[in-house]
């Protein structure tokens, strides 16, 4: 059975993107047949995978997860519309495939809003080729809107990257219930994976308080591994590469840690 994991928060630069690309590395690494479904309008995890002119020609001659969602109007002359087949870029790391976003999804919810099952567009997009993959992952946007509720729809877990300042731990708890919400009304059961510290800064008191609240608060939820910040990943994403592909050995070793207790929540 395929597993389906989305990376979700309220909050925009908690370093989402390089959990979801470089777990998605680690999984292509450990010979998992493993799908990236980049569903953020910003693009990163598509531009950590493939540059943007690359990009740029795919999305013209194949499409995006935008034509998936049926926000693009690119259906061929004869009708055909662009399919998971079309749209899916191959080995963007070594057994990694990337579905990439688009810039049109920032104004998905006006877009779509009115059609019927909106928040199962992705799942019936990908029927066909999800049981190609053992793993997918999914990058999403920093709310609930539809690319997020589409992931939700079609995932079996999903994790929340946070990074240790008392902003980004706001909200955490009402994103739980609101996931837990939507599950419940889709009659799905997405479990939460874990709650995963990352883009860790220098150590300081307050850093180490708003830590020990966090593991306080949600003790049993938050992965033992931790993500610092580094210039490694950053590098890494201006090369289209994944981090496993850099000279920075502790930075291998943190997603490694992550990405392995990520795989046992998951079941593998």
């Amino acid at each position: 059975m395929t597993v389906v994991v989305s990376c979700v928060n309220l909050k925009g630069g908690v370093g989402k993107t390089a959990l979801a690309v470089n777990f998605a590395a680690y999984c292509g690494k450990q010979g998992y047949s493993t799908l990236l479904v980049d569903l953020d309008p910003q693009t990163n995890s598509t531009f950590s995978c493939i540059s943007p002119e690359a990009w740029g020609k795919h999305r013209a001659e194949n499409g995006t997860v935008a034509d998936l969602l049926g926000v693009r109007n690119t259906d061929h002359a004869e009708g055909n519309s662009k399919t998971a087949e079309d749209v899916i870029i191959e080995d963007v790391f070594p057994g990694v495939d990337l579905v990439p976003s688009d810039l049109n999804l920032f104004t998905i919810d006006l877009d779509i809003g009115a059609r019927t099952a909106r928040e199962k567009l992705l799942h019936k997009a990908l029927k066909d080729v999800i049981d190609d993959y053992d793993v997918v992952v999914c990058d999403c946007p920093p709310n609930l809107t539809l690319p997020t509720q589409n992931a939700l729809a079609i995932s079996t877990h999903y994790v929340v990257p946070v990074s240790p300042d008392f902003l980004s731990s706001l909200g955490i708890a009402l994103l739980i219930r609101r996931v837990k919400k939507f599950g419940d009304d889709m009659e799905l059961d997405i479990k939460n994976a874990g709650i995963v510290l990352s883009r860790v800064g220098r150590q300081s008191a307050f850093r180490d308080q708003t830590t020990a609240d966090l593991r306080k608060q949600f003790a049993g939820k938050m992965f033992k591994a931790e993500i610092k910040e580094r210039s490694a990943v950053t590098e890494a994403t201006a090369k289209n590469k994944s981090i496993y592909d850099m000279n920075d050995n502790e930075a291998k070793k943190e997603f490694s840690a992550f990405s392995v207790e990520l795989l046992k929540q998951l079941g593998l």
